[in-house]
């Protein structure tokens, strides 16, 4: 996968599941955005992987 075709997949994901438009998923650092998706829980890694996407892509349903 490119860096291209990832960051749309996070940006579509972003849109969908915080509501945010391209320019805040933009300006959010990885950090912002792992934090706003609920991905630095403790005992959470501290990344944003293939598999943590997956994961959100078929729980969102379409929303």
């Amino acid at each position: 996968m490119t860096f291209a075709a990832a960051a749309l997949g996070l940006c579509a994901t972003a849109a969908r599941t915080l509501g945010w438009r391209p320019a805040e998923f933009w300006a959010a650092t990885p950090a912002e955005l792992a934090a706003a998706l609920g991905l630095l829980s403790p005992g959470a890694p501290a990344g944003f992987d293939r598999d943590t996407l997956v994961k959100l892509m078929e729980t969102d349903h379409g929303r």
